[in-house]
């Protein structure tokens, strides 16, 4: 059984080790950003930034007795502000007719955009590689973890939530659309402007043209990636589906990958969440379905545990295993907040 819990300044060596399995704008391979981001996230649950839409939330999944951290996920509040757009490109077809020809064309159409209000944003989904698949499901528990605290907490977020999924990359973490159109208005490499817009991505509205872009222009194992998700991110697009996500025409300007997003309200997990008051004993062995069970603790509730474990409802009332009991070290008459884990 897996922990899920807040992440803790303690974690940030093994945060690292797992920052190196997939640099991302969300998770860097990058000692300084990786301390802000984890600093960050203890205020967030802490309740210290005051604003909710400032807030970042870390999560991990540790191994309980040996204290191992083998994955983590992360919630972004709000992904776009004045200070910070959510920057993309909205893809569209326009087509065109020529009678003196009568030739007939659909071209696919990018027009550059930004949120400054933008939705709360998933993201920083990575697991070790030996723990991805097989029965424990750390990938789908890290994954599903943020939309129990979501569920939980909803005054704190936006109405919609995105996820960013990473397009297909070249063996050496190369973006074919990067270098076929950003690196030509930035002079940057992709890794370069990958990193620079941890920080600001000013130079993106400064630097892009203003302009529709046409798709047709570029090579067409460049057309071929937008949109697309990369082979390891198909199970997360996967998942997203079945929950209610859907893409929406959007993709990364950096990377091409496509943006899903969902009314966190239209979420089917967190529709189906339940808060419920534990109850003496536990579910008869094999009785109970599979769900995620959490608890928000400490003064403004700022620690927060939950567990994947079998669970009986009854009224407003839940039996948990006993070993669920003692990682989420909780006793009888606390209130759980749980969604399916289906």
């Amino acid at each position: 059984m897996l922990l899920l819990r807040d992440a803790q300044k303690s974690d940030l060596a093994s945060l690292a080790a797992l920052a190196k399995v997939l640099d991302t704008v969300n998770l860097p391979h990058d000692e300084r950003a990786l301390v802000e981001i984890v600093d960050r996230s203890v205020r967030s649950f802490a309740g210290k930034i005051r604003d909710p839409l400032e807030r970042t939330y870390v999560f991990v999944a540790e191994e309980p007795r040996s204290r191992r951290i083998v994955g983590t996920s992360m919630i972004i509040a709000q992904h776009g502000t004045h200070e910070s757009p959510c920057t993309f490109f909205d893809v569209s077809e326009r087509e065109h007719y020529s009678s003196t020809l009568d030739r007939h064309f659909k071209h696919q159409v990018l027009s550059l955009g930004f949120h400054f209000d933008g939705p709360t944003e998933i993201g920083g989904l990575v697991v070790e590689p030996a723990r991805r698949g097989g029965a424990e499901k750390a990938g789908k528990q890290l994954a599903f973890v943020r939309f129990l605290y979501m569920a939980a907490f909803r005054e704190r977020f936006r109405e919609t939530v995105l996820a960013e999924l990473l397009p297909p990359l070249t063996p050496d973490g190369r973006s074919l659309f990067w270098e076929a159109f950003g690196a030509r208005f930035t002079g940057l490499d992709y890794k370069e402007a990958d990193k620079r817009s941890r920080e600001n991505k000013e130079f993106i509205q400064q630097l892009f043209p203003p302009v529709d872009v046409y798709a047709t222009l570029f090579q067409p194992a460049v057309r071929r990636r937008l949109g697309q998700v990369g082979p390891r991110t198909r199970p997360v697009r996967r998942l997203l589906e079945r929950i209610g996500f859907r893409y929406v025409n959007r993709i990364d300007p950096f990377d091409g990958g496509p943006h899903y997003e969902a009314k966190l309200a239209d979420v089917t997990i967190v529709r189906a969440h339940r808060r419920a008051r534990l109850l003496e004993g536990a579910p008869p062995e094999g009785g109970g379905e599979e769900w995620l069970a959490g608890i928000a603790r400490g003064e403004g509730r700022t620690r927060f545990r939950a567990v994947r474990c079998a669970a009986r409802l009854e009224g407003d009332g839940v039996q948990i295993p006993e070993e669920a009991r003692e990682v989420l070290r909780v006793r009888s008459g606390e209130r759980l907040h749980l969604v399916p884990f289906a």
